[in-house]
């Protein structure tokens, strides 16, 4: 039985893999149209690893015979985990409905005849999320009657530090999900 997933035997120019739709390639799912960082996602899984550290200690203190401090740690393990998994959604999804941008607290849904405009403009970003701001290039999305949504997606987040490129190509493929929809 050959196992080609594990073997560079396999063609990967395979046309019909490439034409072949993902499950999860309809328009009305919602998606990110870019990966998360490194950055964020090393983050996580330092969250991830200080979760399993708390998860271990509430088995010990079980083993020691003390029942409720064993269900605060598990409980404590439970909500860093939350706060992990939130914060690899952080970002903006999209979908034939509309534009969602998902904040690591609270999360705005717009349908796209809500949205005037998605363009990228050159401005002062915060560096990391952090108070400090540099110059860069932000991605702003504005509402019909109502002001911009806080900015998420910038060339000096989380996301996109260091790669220029994946900047450009979100920003592009944000920017003709909000043309082709908002009509």
């Amino acid at each position: 039985m050959p196992l080609t997933f594990l073997t560079a035997d396999r063609d990967l120019d395979d046309q019909a893999a490439e034409a072949a739709p993902l499950p999860h390639a309809g328009a009305d799912h919602w998606r990110r149209p870019y990966r998360p960082g490194p950055g964020r996602v090393g983050a996580a899984a330092v969250f991830l690893l200080l979760a399993s550290f708390v998860l271990l200690s509430a088995v010990i203190i079980v083993a020691a015979g003390a029942l409720p401090a064993a269900l605060v740690c598990a409980g404590v393990a439970l909500l860093i985990i939350a706060l992990a998994v939130r914060f690899l959604r952080v970002g903006m999804w999209v979908s034939a409905h509309g534009l969602r941008q998902v904040e690591p607290l609270r999360t705005t849904t717009l349908r796209w005849s809500e949205v005037a405009t998605v363009r990228t403009v050159q401005r002062p970003v915060r560096w990391l999320g952090l108070p400090r701001t540099v110059q860069g290039q932000a991605l702003v999305v504005e509402r019909r009657g109502g002001g911009p949504l806080r900015t998420l997606v910038t060339d000096h987040s989380g996301d996109f530090l260091g790669r220029p490129e994946a900047f450009e190509r979100a920003a592009d493929v944000l920017e003709a999900w909000a043309a082709e929809y908002r009509r």
